[in-house]
């Protein structure tokens, strides 16, 4: 699991969003575009590629895009 395909798939939930203004250290929460249904879509994009779960509770306690995927990471089996 690297975290440039990470970045790649996570920037894909964005219909406006420019995909470079997603970077590793950028701070999903405080982007324009995101949303609940962000929110929703990046559960579900973690959950078919990465096999893992994740909640919305995780998602709040996450502030980067690099903190999400080290979450993503250390829950793979």
């Amino acid at each position: 699991m690297q975290i440039e395909d990470f970045i790649k798939s996570f920037a894909e939930q964005f219909e406006d969003t420019d995909p470079s203004e997603i970077k590793a250290g950028t701070k999903f929460h405080d982007l324009e575009e995101w949303s609940s249904m962000i929110v929703l879509a990046v559960i579900a994009m973690v959950n078919i590629n990465y096999d893992v779960t994740l909640t919305g509770q995780d998602i709040k306690e996450t502030e980067t895009v690099e903190e999400l995927f080290n979450m993503v990471k250390s829950r793979q089996g």
